[in-house]
């Protein structure tokens, strides 16, 4: 199968909705929102790439702004339609991050790009990618662009998981720097801080944050459905506060590059 494909079959059987809606993935999703609600301004106007079943689209258009959103797979379009509520400014096409011709340049006071560098392999379509996100943004613009980390990963899927063996084997684990790497068939590309550096500096940009987006969260999934109200809240204000802190970033497995086109 092409990547395309693998995309399409992992997307087609999994609940990236209900996700979002768990304990560990509403950091994530609280911690992006509450990123974009500092850069909004009246009348904004915003695209989403790679939007998935429009969680982001919808809650943003909700709060009364006029959204645009792009995604790949026709099975997520068809939720995002269904979950279209009545007198949301949003719209949906099926689209490749890596082509956005249908957008003049310059249109957009945010754009977010919060899937599909996780199912980019090639510094090539990365590059494309950032490129084209960056174009379709006005001067001033800010762009937020998400990404799955390395370590993160090899911990829970390799460690946690019992897999680091068979992830070696297979030449996909560095026995030595423990560089993971990842084909169109394990369908997430993974990063570590360095890479996302490097590929950002490609582009007349000011960083604005990094942000490990959804922290631990993840590496403690079962303590955090346990938690009762008062502590997940007490929780979400420790990761707000340390969320920015460099020691936090590879022990996140979602991280939020946020960027100004100069």
């Amino acid at each position: 199968m092409n990547a395309n494909e693998y995309i399409n079959q992992f997307y087609e059987n999994y609940d990236e909705e209900g996700r979002l809606l768990t304990r560990y993935g509403r950091v994530e999703f609280e911690t992006t929102m509450r990123y974009i609600r500092r850069y909004l301004t009246e009348g904004a106007r915003i695209l989403e790439i790679g939007a998935g079943t429009g969680r982001y689209s919808h809650a943003l258009a909700r709060m009364g702004y006029a959204v645009d959103a792009v995604e790949l797979v026709q099975h997520n379009i068809d939720q995002f339609i269904e979950g279209t509520q009545p007198g949301e400014n949003v719209t949906i096409r099926q689209g490749s991050a890596c082509d956005l011709s249908a957008f003049p340049d310059g249109s957009y006071d945010v754009t977010l790009l919060l899937g599909p560098m996780y199912h980019l392999f090639t510094e090539e379509e990365k590059l494309k990618a950032l490129s084209e996100a960056i174009r379709v943004t006005k001067q001033g613009g800010v762009i937020f662009v998400a990404y799955c980390m390395m370590d993160a990963s090899i911990l829970q899927f390799g460690f946690m998981k019992g897999n680091v063996q068979s992830l070696m084997e297979r030449g996909l684990l560095d026995p030595v720097t423990f560089r993971a790497s990842s084909t169109t068939a394990e369908l997430f590309e993974l990063h570590r801080k360095e890479d996302i550096d490097a590929l950002r500096s490609h582009f007349d940009v000011e960083q604005l944050h990094f942000v490990a987006a959804d922290g631990y969260a993840n590496h403690m999934r079962d303590t955090m459905a346990q938690m009762d109200d008062a502590t997940f809240d007490i929780y979400l204000r420790y990761h707000f506060a340390t969320c920015e802190r460099p020691d936090m970033i590879g022990l996140s497995h979602h991280t939020l590059d946020i960027f100004r086109k100069n």
